[in-house]
């Protein structure tokens, strides 16, 4: 299976999207939204304690997110969660995808979704990508994920959600960086590094300290894991620099969030 991804101004755009690939045959339980927001008479959540929690962390309470969770459904069938992520705050994952998502690291969302998932969905969940989703959510946007048959039907999904304004996955990312570029080239700049010629490494491993697997730890730490994902790329000092201020950076939205709320 593939995914498709399209990221809307509004939950109800990304619901008239999501409406689009159901025409198109593409299953509700294997369509998702997350949004802004929450669903207090259906699930609570638990205030992560520590910095290092991971996306989702948060325990859900209350007797009902089984229920929420349990049905093998999608947007119309009521299986929604509201998930607090550290650093963008609570989350409204409609269908199981989406809760699956912010799931991982062990909450009770997550593993409940998990369970009533296709195993083909589950390995191919979107992950590396949980930065782009949590930037989009934080601006008040919302995230549609969907898992289409084959290539053909995942192409003709991109392309209907493009005529129904959705900002392509590739598009965010650049969107993304392009607002963090500046300080991170004055940064780079300012310790006697090339950033023209450097870039794409120091991007590279910027990106990789905001994977789900890595957040909240240091280079050292992971340096086996990023030699299995990077190759050599990893030992470069450009990459490393990256992975020091991709660390930071996230560190800093958790704690701007915090003191925010």
């Amino acid at each position: 299976m593939k995914s498709v991804v399209g990221i809307f101004n509004s939950l109800a755009d990304a619901k008239r999207g999501a409406a689009i690939l159901r025409t198109l045959g593409i299953p509700e339980n294997r369509i998702s939204v997350l949004a802004p927001g929450t669903r207090e008479s259906e699930v609570e959540a638990r205030i992560p304690t520590a910095d290092t929690e991971q996306p989702g962390m948060g325990q859900a309470l209350g007797g009902t997110v089984g229920a929420a969770l349990g049905v093998a459904g999608g947007l119309e069938a009521g299986a929604v969660a509201s998930i607090l992520v550290p650093g963008v705050g609570p989350v409204l994952a409609i269908g199981l995808i989406g809760a699956a998502l912010l799931g991982t690291g062990g909450a009770f969302a997550g593993a409940a979704a998990g369970e009533a998932l296709e195993e083909g969905i589950m390995k191919g969940l979107p992950r590396d990508e949980l930065y782009v989703y949590e930037d989009a959510v934080r601006r008040g946007r919302a995230v549609l994920i969907a898992f289409a048959d084959n290539d053909e039907m995942a192409e003709r999904a991109r392309h209907e959600l493009s005529r129904a304004a959705a900002e392509s996955l590739d598009s965010a990312r650049e969107e993304w960086w392009i607002g963090l570029r500046g300080a991170e080239e004055e940064h780079y700049t300012k310790n006697g590094g090339d950033f023209k010629i450097d870039e794409a490494k120091y991007r590279l491993g910027f990106e990789a300290a905001l994977h789900p697997d890595l957040r909240g730890k240091s280079y050292e730490e992971v340096i086996p894991s990023l030699h299995e994902e990077y190759g050599h790329d990893c030992d470069t000092t450009a990459f490393r620099k990256g992975y020091d201020r991709g660390h930071r950076y996230q560190k800093d939205v958790v704690e701007s969030y915090k003191a925010a709320a």
